[in-house]
Parts: structure tokens; sequence; C-alpha cells
């Protein structure tokens, strides 16, 4: 008698569990789910570009009449580690491009924005200015060394895209006003 009772449990148990299968089935393929992961959020730069261009040794850049497909998503400007300016973006395809300046040594500070990508041996004629291009694993970058400060635009995206972002960039400066 008891081995009887045992298969009953058994069986009980395993029908038990295919009718919580079949209910936890119907739940998933019925009720809508996003499997995406979530949407990278759009960040507003204006206040934090102001205070770099008030307050950077440089022209800081940033760009100007890009099409809202590219969502900037990072920014920040830290004057105590080399007048640092960072702006990051997804371009229309979700590939990252980010523009980075800093007063610091130029070798060093290329080498740790692009994550130790190589000088190539092709240059981009950009507003007049001469672009050097870098190739790494991770990013891929266009590289100006200017007066006071290196620009670094940089990602995952093509050099394509990666001049489209240079070629939109406005190096300003905005003086501290001290006639108010």
């Amino acid at each position: 008698m008891a081995g009887r009772n045992g298969k009953q449990t058994v069986r009980n148990m395993l029908l038990s569990m295919a009718v919580i299968g079949i209910v936890v089935a119907v739940i998933y393929v019925f009720i809508p789910h996003d499997d995406s992961e979530e949407p990278v959020k759009r960040v507003d730069y204006r206040v934090e570009l102001i205070t770099a261009r008030r307050a950077a040794a440089y022209p800081v850049a940033a760009p100007q009449g890009l099409p809202k497909s590219w969502k900037p998503t990072t920014v920040r400007y830290n004057g105590a580690d080399h007048d640092s300016w960072h702006l990051g973006f997804l371009d229309p395809a979700g590939e990252y491009v980010a523009i980075k300046q800093s007063t610091a040594k130029p070798s060093e500070f290329i080498d740790s924005a692009t994550r130790s990508a190589k000088k190539t041996d092709r240059t981009e004629k950009i507003a007049g200015k001469t672009w050097q291009r870098y190739q790494g694993h991770r990013y891929d970058a266009l590289v100006l060394r200017d007066k006071g400060a290196t620009t670094v635009v940089l990602g995952t995206a093509s050099f394509r895209q990666l001049t489209v972002m240079a070629e939109s960039l406005e190096m300003k400066r905005t003086p501290i006003r001290t006639d108010a």
C-alpha cells in the first residue's frame, strides 16, 4: 500500500509542475514584455558647457547643428583634472561617439582617452585643421593637437561618423564678465 501512495505522490507532483509550466508559458507568450535593454536617457549638457567654457583655459568643443537623432548621454567637466571636458553621444545607429578635451600632456591624454589606440598615417582636414586618425581595439579616434589643449573625437562609430561629429564642433570660450 505504501508503494502505491508514493507513486501517486510523485505523479501528482509531476502533474502539478506541468500545469504550472503551462501557466507560465501562457503568461510569457500573452503578456507583453520588452527584452531590449533600458533605453539610454538623453542628457541636457547646456549648463555644464557654459561652466566649462567659462572655466577652461582653452576653447571648449561642443557640436552645433547635429540632427536630433544624435543623442547626448554623458557630460563632465573637471577643472582640477587638467580642465578635462567629456561629452558623450549615441549616433543615429546607436554607436558611441565622444568629445574629450584636456590640457594634460597630449601623449598621455590621447592614450588614456582612446584606450591605447595607435596613431595611423591618415589625417582628416576639417575646418582648416588637420586631425590625426587613431585606430584601436576598443575605440577609433580623430585627434587635434591645438594651442593649449588636445581634442579627441572617439568612439565605436565609423570614421565617417567621427568626422561628422568633428565637423559639427564649435570651439568657444566664454570669458567671465568683470563689468557686472
